[in-house]
């Protein structure tokens, strides 16, 4: 990928850039890197614990990792073609600095303990670095200690032990219970090595540091050998490639759940209100991001996430719940820790409330799930099988009611998004039972349940004014632009009244723009959401519609391109500001990127054919 140049980067109050971050992980923790080589976020041992470092949320009281010269300088990144290893360049007046970082695996898995490496080598000259480690006390509830051990010293900070090593040329400075700051002098040919071991509850392996820098490598190697293994072979290669990548930061790999996104709290609009913890699994994300697996042929990464998807659900009774903590258990409430948010962005949360709505839509995103993982080359067990005939049955018994929606509303609706999802839902448990892949006891019921809600959404969720699908039944002019997402429904229903209303939604919630808000009312207090923008692409394609959806995928990354990201989408992108908004990495937006180029690469593919 293309280097990310930053000149002299600064801070806004204490803060880096929202879309500035690039992201290090291993499938059980994502640190997110700073322009000016500060760890500004890093939840540890595993991406839904308390963080380690937190200056993300706090520039005053927060934690941090940085390296970076004493001089100024210039800074570009990038990482390693099909890789998460990340490199960055410090060039100053008086020489060059590479670093190379990487949250360290094996070639057989991860490692029971973390392991964040950060190697520093001269290219040229000599610079000097700064080095400074300060650990976070989690909003002033826990209190960093240091102890003396016959390996090193060890940093106990609550249940967390961490020890930091370095190699013999860089200088301690100060060390105390709270931090660590330190020295180096580069010169060309120069490698050192900056590390930080961390467990919870857990003793510490301490191995050798050239263990450790090895390892970057074998990182590295471990990458590559993964993205070798996928079979897309669409358009837009290099983009799907890094947008897999991104959505293995938030595959949790203990037990195959897939995370939303790697932060909480990250606004939508700064100084808002719409600041959410997105470290959990929502039931939709991970079915949209397994759908995303199943077009790059990650057949691995499909079976762990929906077995586990599959598992949980029935752990906790099949009336399904929005999101899941990613060991299985509930998502805790929202609670309110006393960090000043991001640009002062209030409220910090933690925890979500969005577990206890009621959410339609996701019975169309199970059982289209299903079959997709089916036509994958997946058989299903009779536990598996039997859970979607229930979930088809609930969705048959609960269509009707009024519910939050996609968006996870507080306003209960008749959303339209949430009825097309269940005729989704049971129009593929149809398809399922005469395939034999689910009990076909309750086929007739299903077929004349689909058949009800298609004529209720004919009935009540079309405008002839508006020309297209309502937000809800009975919101007279309102919009949503995850219509898109349901464009099964429309190609199988009423193609016309569909590629009706995917015009209008570009036309009244993109303003004409291929970069689109969520749906009507909310562009003064949120950004345009990307994967919208990539929903409509896929929509476009599948509806017949090619040269419209090559078009839109074509001013979407023209819009992004080049505004600060390394390859690390946000929720949101404030095309006004034209800076990114929202948590991060966001699975929702690489997931769409992907769909979006599957759809448009089988279009041409069969306009061609």
């Amino acid at each position: 990928m293309k280097n990310k140049v930053f000149h002299s980067p600064v801070r806004e109050d204490g803060f880096a850039g929202p879309g500035d971050y690039a992201a290090i992980g291993e499938g059980r923790s994502v640190a997110l890197i700073a322009p000016d080589g500060s760890i500004d976020w890093w939840c540890a041992p595993n991406l839904d614990a308390k963080p380690l470092f937190d200056r993300l949320l706090d520039a005053g009281l927060g934690g941090y990792f940085q390296i970076a010269p004493r001089a100024p300088y210039q800074v570009s990144r990038r990482y390693r073609d099909n890789s998460n290893v990340l490199e960055t360049r410090f060039d100053t007046d008086s020489g060059a600095v590479l670093l190379t970082e990487s949250i360290n695996s094996t070639l057989a898995g991860r490692l029971p303990w973390c392991e964040l490496a950060r190697r520093i080598e001269g290219v040229s000259g000599e610079v000097e670095l700064a080095i400074t480690l300060r650990f976070g006390t989690a909003a002033e509830t826990r209190s960093p200690w240091v102890a003396d051990n016959e390996k090193g010293k060890v940093f106990h900070i609550a249940d967390i032990m961490a020890m930091f090593r370095t190699s013999e040329d860089i200088e301690i400075t100060l060390r105390d219970d709270e931090q660590v700051c330190a020295t180096l002098r580069t010169a060309a040919g120069s490698r050192s090595l900056c590390a930080l071991l961390v467990t919870e509850k857990e003793p510490l392996a301490v191995p050798p540091l050239e263990a450790i820098d090895q390892r970057i490598e074998t990182s590295h190697t471990g990458w590559t050998r993964w993205v070798e293994t996928l079979s897309y072979a669409g358009r837009y290669p290099a983009l799907v490639k890094r947008s897999a990548l991104s959505l293995k930061f938030l595959w949790y790999s203990p037990t195959g759940a897939l995370a939303a996104a790697a932060t909480t709290s990250l606004p939508e609009g700064i100084g808002g209100e719409k600041n959410y913890d997105y470290r959990y699994a929502w039931v939709r994300d991970a079915c949209l991001i397994i759908k995303a697996f199943v077009y790059i042929g990650a057949l691995e990464d499909c079976k762990a996430a929906f077995s586990w998807l599959s598992q949980t659900i029935m752990r906790h009774g099949v009336r399904l719940r929005a999101c899941y903590a990613l060991n299985g258990d509930d998502v805790p409430a929202e609670r309110y820790p006393s960090l000043s948010g991001y640009m002062n962005s209030q409220p910090v949360r933690v925890g979500n409330n969005a577990r206890d709505q009621l959410q339609l839509s996701m019975y169309g995103d199970m059982l289209v799930t299903a079959q997709r993982f089916i036509e994958a080359g997946h058989v299903l067990d009779i536990t598996t099988s039997r859970m979607l005939g229930e979930l088809a049955n609930c969705c048959a018994d609960h269509w009707r009611q009024k519910d939050c929606g996609i968006w996870e509303l507080p306003e209960l609706q008749h959303y339209t998004q949430s009825k097309m999802a269940c005729w989704m839902a049971l129009d593929r448990a149809v398809a399922l039972a005469e395939s034999q892949h689910i009990e076909p006891t309750w086929l007739g019921r299903w077929q004349r349940e689909r058949d009800r809600i298609r004529d209720w959404i004919e009935s009540h969720c079309w405008s002839e004014e508006q020309q297209a699908y309502l937000f809800y039944a009975g919101s007279d002019d309102r919009l949503d632009a995850s219509l898109a997402l349901v464009h099964r429904y429309g190609k199988a229903v009423n193609p016309q009244r569909m590629l009706s209303t995917c015009r209008a939604i570009r036309q009244k919630l993109g303003d004409g723009s291929a970069m689109l808000y969520r749906y009507s009312g909310v562009r003064n207090e949120e950004s345009t959401f990307l994967a919208c923008a990539f929903w409509l692409v896929e929509a476009w394609a599948e509806m017949g519609e090619p040269d419209q959806a090559e078009q839109a995928m074509q001013e979407i990354l023209a819009t992004l391109d080049g505004q600060g990201n390394v390859d690390i989408f946000n929720e949101m992108y404030d095309v006004r500001s034209q800076s990114w908004r929202g948590n991060m990495p966001q699975g929702l937006s690489h997931l769409a990127l992907i769909c979006a180029a599957q759809a448009i690469s089988t279009s041409q593919a069969s306009a061609s054919a």
